[in-house]
């Protein structure tokens, strides 16, 4: 009895002991702040100050003079809109850091943008994605998915199988698909990024910038396809045998406290630290944010979005059925006929300031009668510092009957004719 009452008092004290340490680590891969503990030896470390262990430190966070935003723990960071690409905040944005999971937005991405590649194709799953290591799906060799289910997957918990699957599905291997993703970074314009794989595991060679994950990001959010999965919350995944589905919750904990929150993916390894790369959509304005190797990722993500909100507007530059334009009608019943365009469009202004904006009206110079109330004639094109980001199409406010006398008749050949050299 005296033996069995030692064992039980010593596993109880042991389990006191772990649950604590227990907590704090699920709390620092969460990237969560740590309460201070007593007796705990690195706790003043997790809150800023150095370690007492006689391990090296690391170079303390370098917040730059009249940073707007000193709280934010990353190293690296930005507030992106996605919309006109304008910076509304930054911390050493073009410094290379290792983007461990948040990778697979490029994956995501390079999948989505495969021609010959479809989300209902039939995947098998190998040996070496089911062997992957790290976070995973729980894929097993021979298992078959639909690509789409992978893609959930991928990007809700961040499995690292899945992301191996899907690279050998569209390139036959994870080598040939990192490089379609390199590729695609620079056509993107993410020009200090590369990739070695799929996933986002530790590769010296493998790397990007704050910067480089928002342009990234950004253009994702163009395909509804990104925006759909990058914003679910949970996603029920059929299987082929019991318990024949599992559910999977989004590991992005803002889609679930944050106001209107829309994506996209954390990441961490040891040598990455703590990443993520945020985005919420509010009154028309899509913003994204990027934490590189923050310790309290997710209070950055929120700061930093918090403060991109508060220096930029949703504005509608025209509403719709608002007259933008006339044109000549040949042979026509009437001489011109106005143009509306078709729908309100709204336009994210930052800082108050609309001036980098402006407006080009593309019409014909004459329309031949007839012409339908409704008729798509032109478009109105609107440039933010000369790169075209939005377009409305401009429609005819009212019918223009043909007119039947020789004048008329005459004045729609004519205008055919001279249509041919245009």
């Amino acid at each position: 009895m005296r033996r069995k009452e030692i064992v039980l008092c010593l596993t109880a004290a042991a389990l006191c002991f772990m649950a604590p340490a227990m907590l704090s680590a699920e709390a620092e891969e969460l990237g969560l702040p740590l309460q201070m503990e007593d007796g705990d030896p690195h706790a003043a470390e997790r809150n800023g100050a150095p370690a007492q262990t006689g391990e090296p430190e690391e170079p303390p966070i370098y917040i730059p003079p009249g940073d707007a935003l000193p709280q934010v723990t990353a190293r690296s960071a930005v507030v992106m809109d996605a919309l006109t690409g304008e910076i509304l905040y930054q911390r050493c944005m073009n410094d290379r850091h290792y983007p461990a999971s948040t990778t697979k937005i490029m994956t995501l991405i390079t999948a989505l943008e495969t021609g010959d590649v479809r989300l209902d194709d039939v995947v098998r799953i190998s040996d070496g994605a089911a062997d992957m290591e790290g976070s995973t799906m729980w894929l097993e060799r021979g298992d078959r998915f639909r690509l789409e289910e992978l893609l959930y997957g991928m990007m809700l918990v961040s499995g690292n199988d899945a992301a191996a699957a899907v690279a050998e599905h569209v390139s036959g291997s994870v080598p040939a698909f990192a490089k379609r993703m390199t590729e695609k970074a620079q056509e993107i314009g993410a020009k200090d990024t590369r990739f070695t794989n799929s996933c986002g595991l530790h590769d010296p060679r493998h790397y990007t910038t704050a910067y480089d994950l928002a342009l990234i990001a950004a253009y994702g959010y163009q395909n509804p396809t990104f925006r759909k999965i990058v914003s679910t919350k949970e996603r029920r995944v059929p299987l082929m045998k019991p318990p024949f589905s599992r559910n999977l919750e989004n590991e992005n904990m803002l889609l679930w406290i944050y106001q209107g929150a829309n994506g996209v993916k954390t990441g961490y390894t040891d040598a990455a630290g703590r990443c993520v790369v945020t985005a919420a959509e509010r009154d028309g304005v899509q913003l994204i944010a990027v934490v590189l190797d923050g310790a309290y990722m997710w209070n950055d993500s929120i700061a930093m979005l918090d403060y991109g909100f508060r220096h930029i507007e949703g504005r509608d530059f025209v509403k719709k059925g608002e007259t933008l334009a006339t044109v000549c009608v040949a042979g026509g019943d009437q001489e011109t006929v106005a143009l509306a365009a078709e729908k309100t469009l709204r336009l994210p202004v930052p800082n108050g300031d609309a001036s980098a904006y402006r407006r080009k009206i593309r019409t014909p110079r004459t329309v031949e009668a007839p012409v339908r109330r409704g008729d798509k004639i032109g478009e109105a094109v609107y440039y933010y510092r000369d790169k075209k980001i939005a377009s409305v199409a401009l429609t005819a406010e009212s019918a223009v009957g043909a007119d039947n006398s020789f004048l008329a008749g005459f004045s729609r050949f004519w205008h055919r004719i001279t249509s041919l050299f245009s």
